[in-house]
């Protein structure tokens, strides 16, 4: 196999997970970062079977599911207390399994690993341009104006706000919105395990301008060791996310507003709540995400490839983005392993993740207004038929392979996974053996 001068521009998710495999195949890798000195941030996120099998091939099972909390589904109720969902991995996919997750963690473990590698990892280094020199090849170039290469391919996984996409607009046509609604966050402490006694992600939806839900998620990234090398138990505790959706307009106005008003409301949507409310000392605790959709109709040139939110920012109302990045690390990776030309490998890239991306934008885009919009009229809809549609068989088996990220079209054969049972199992010496959700 060819030996390749490849740049990753973006140190997230997919930036690093690509930059290993192509390390693994002893390309010779640059990845660059804007930020001098990145660090485990972030919320809560759920590690789907599709982003747990990418782990275990880079060899990360052992380092993050361990400190994860196991989830068996996800439960969606209005604030009546009527059930529009509960679905469970179980039923359709057999030992699989949702694993919530500090962002930090899956961040923290991928950039340990890079920073063992052979790759050449260049931090504080803001890539602005991406230009072509006389032979063909690739250069970036710096917000200093230095430039860096040449390249045989470059690999954007800048993320959802990318400029880097406007350096192929004559070649790639993108458009770029913003959702108008986002979610604030909060990570509390589960201090007596409760929230991940649960194993479930839990919605409590009033309209479809409320939203609250409750992610466990584990310990977390690993804390600083101490000089003896034991870890500080103390500061290595449990935890749970909770999120609040919220019209971007509004962030503000409720993160400097009155905080027992906004609790008050919090606490009528989900009194399960109360523990995690409890932590929350200032408006300012609470951290505002926002979203975009990016759609791209293809996400290549001839040597120049968008992955991640990069290529395909959506709503996280699927709990997607990290396994889509990941999924997308992995198949570019394997494409360049069995194309001697960079142009075949990328094209073949695109026809590979066409399907797969394709599902979950469009259907991202379709049922988030039924949870996040102005439009009240959606969750009437929502609240008669969800539950409804959950309860066939043949309906509620679309739902939980969605759920678990292998879906690639409405009519389409779904991904195959390896078994659960060729991965290690979740380990029984971090967690209680959970209960069925909703128990």
């Amino acid at each position: 196999m060819q030996r390749r001068r490849i740049a990753v521009v973006g140190c997230g998710t997919a930036g690093p997970a690509v930059s290993l495999f192509l390390a693994e195949q002893e390309h010779s890798v640059t990845l660059f970062e804007r930020v001098p000195d990145p660090g485990p941030v972030g919320a809560g996120i759920i590690l789907q079977p599709t982003g747990q099998a990418v782990l275990a091939r880079l060899g990360l099972w052992d380092t993050v599911v361990p400190r994860g909390s196991r989830l068996d589904g996800l439960r969606i109720e209005t604030s009546r207390r009527k059930k529009l969902a509960q679905l469970l991995y179980s039923a359709v996919r057999g030992e699989h399994f949702g694993i919530g997750l500090h962002r930090g963690l899956l961040f923290q473990a991928l950039f340990s690993r890079v920073k063992s590698s052979s790759i050449d990892l260049r931090l504080g280094v803001g890539v602005e341009d991406v230009k072509r020199t006389a032979k063909g090849e690739q250069l970036l170039v710096d917000s200093e104006g230095n430039e860096h290469g040449p390249f045989d391919l470059v690999i954007v996984a800048d993320g959802a706000k990318s400029h880097l996409r406007d350096d192929t607009d004559s070649e790639l046509k993108k458009r770029v919105k913003p959702y108008p609604w986002g979610a604030l966050w909060f990570v509390a402490e589960d201090h007596d395990g409760s929230y991940r006694e649960r194993a479930e992600l839990y919605q409590v939806v009033e309209s479809t301008h409320r939203m609250l839900g409750l992610l466990p998620t584990g310990r977390g990234p690993r804390p600083e060791v101490r000089g003896d090398g034991n870890a500080e138990s103390a500061r290595d505790p449990l935890h749970v996310s909770l999120f609040w959706s919220v019209r971007r307009d509004r962030a503000e106005e409720i993160r400097g507003g009155d905080l027992g008003n906004w609790k008050d409301e919090a606490r009528r949507l989900m009194p399960e709540c109360e523990g995690v409310l409890a932590q929350i000392n200032a408006p300012s605790d609470l951290l505002f995400a926002a979203y975009h959709d990016v759609q791209m109709p293809r996400w290549h040139t001839r040597d120049v490839v968008y992955i991640g939110d990069a290529a395909h920012a959506m709503s996280p109302q699927l709990g997607q983005g990290c396994n889509l990045a990941l999924m997308d690390a992995m198949v570019l990776a394997d494409v360049l392993g069995a194309h001697e030309r960079v142009d075949e490998a990328l094209a073949a890239y695109s026809r590979k993740r066409k399907s797969h991306l394709r599902f979950y934008q469009f259907a991202t885009r379709w049922l988030t207004p039924f949870f996040q919009s102005d439009h009240r009229t959606l969750g009437f809809f929502r609240d008669a038929f969800m539950g409804i549609g959950s309860r066939i068989p043949f309906v509620r088996r679309q739902m939980i392979e969605a759920m678990c990220g292998i879906k690639r079209g409405f009519f389409s054969k779904s991904l195959t996974l390896p078994a659960a049972n060729a991965l290690p199992p979740f380990p029984a010496s971090v967690a209680k053996p959970p209960r069925s959700p909703g128990t």
